[in-house]
């Protein structure tokens, strides 16, 4: 028996003091996080926002097995933001279609999610009214029943079964109109059981996990009152990907009090906010770095290195590695070491020989 089939779906139920107990301190880190960025300007923060929806877009594409092209998920973001990043990369019409829905739910959080709305949504992310080579029905609740499988022909393995094709349309409107009515629940509470609700139904023959995870993005972009995105929930379930999916089948295959998944969906996202954190410390410490470098002359290849490091280069510098990325000789590269260690900017590590390497220097350091 699944979830959708006891007596008193979908009134949920959890443990009250164990959530509200999680709560808090997510409530906390937010704060923190979006108290960070209103400190860090305007630029850094518009830059900050491309990158984490760039990611969210790829990622959650990346749980259900698609690989999107970065910078054309990046170029595409930054078109619909209206952002200035140079040259754009051509125009992909199912990249176009995850955007677009992603940009709807965030960009536009304070309005409600009409049935109409979330057609919408499933037209465009298959313009082509096909999932791979099957042809599916798109904008449409789905028509048949739907299984969630994995394993080889003949040794399938059953995950879940959604609620019958004509049970959909009323599912549908409860979970709506629920969504839909402000009351007083906390609006992550309120994400997390919406991201639930929402996959147990499963009204589409395709997408249903990206859409669900775009109206759990519409709520909590609601609860922070912002269309700004500062960190990524899909991104950090695609690095729980296996235990996402097996929180998701536990829940669906279990009782109405769904306090395990909460907790699941609460931790994912408090890690989630805790990676942007950390980014944000990041960004800090590059704006710092720059402003205490604002006299200092330096050219495109040696600012190039100089973020790769202040985001975190792999390994250690070298000449080699520095003619690498800037595409540059030997010799130009070692001018550019030796002129930023002139500076002050870089220092040489102690090993010498074949194996010089070079580190930066920071400005408390001086």
């Amino acid at each position: 028996m699944y979830i959708y089939e006891l007596e008193n779906w979908p009134n949920f139920l959890w443990d009250k003091e164990r959530i509200t107990g999680m709560l808090i301190p997510l409530r906390h880190q937010q704060g923190r996080l979006i108290g960070g960025m209103e400190l860090i300007g305007f630029q850094l923060r518009e830059e900050t926002v491309l990158r984490t929806l760039t990611q969210d877009v790829v990622k959650s594409s990346e749980i259900e097995g698609e690989i999107l092209d970065h910078s054309l998920v990046r170029s595409s973001v930054a078109r619909h933001l209206g952002m200035d990043i140079g040259a754009l990369d051509t125009v992909d019409k199912n990249i176009e279609g995850v955007v677009e829905m992603v940009l709807d739910a965030t960009q536009r959080f304070d309005q409600p999610l009409t049935k109409e709305r979330i057609l919408n949504w499933h037209a465009i992310l298959f313009p082509n009214g096909r999932s791979g080579f099957a042809k599916i029905r798109v904008g449409a609740w789905r028509a048949g029943s739907l299984q969630v499988v994995s394993g080889r022909t003949g040794k399938e393995i059953l995950h879940f079964e959604a609620p019958p094709a004509k049970l959909v349309d009323h599912e549908m409107e409860l979970f709506l109109d629920w969504l839909n009515n402000e009351g007083t629940m906390d609006l992550i509470l309120k994400a997390a059981l919406a991201h639930l609700w929402f996959v147990t139904i499963h009204p589409f023959d395709d997408g249903n996990g990206r859409i669900g995870r775009a109206i759990a993005d519409l709520m909590l972009a609601r609860c922070e009152k912002s269309p700004y995105r500062f960190y990524s929930l899909s991104t950090q379930i695609q690095k729980e990907r296996k235990n996402y999916y097996a929180i998701l089948e536990q829940t669906q295959k279990g009782k109405l009090d769904v306090t395990p998944w909460i907790e699941w969906f609460l931790g994912c996202l408090g890690r989630a906010i805790e990676d942007a954190l950390s980014s944000l410390h990041r960004i800090v410490r590059k704006a710092e770095f720059w402003q205490a470098l604002s006299e200092v002359s330096v050219n495109e290849r040696q600012r190039k290195i100089i973020n790769r490091m202040l985001d975190g280069l792999d390994g250690k510098l070298t000449s080699s590695k520095w003619a690498k990325i800037t595409k540059c000789s030997q010799d130009t590269a070692y001018r550019d070491i030796l002129s930023l260690i002139d500076q002050g900017i870089l220092t040489k590590n102690p090993e010498g020989g074949r194996n010089t390497s070079y580190s930066l220097v920071m400005p408390d350091s001086n």
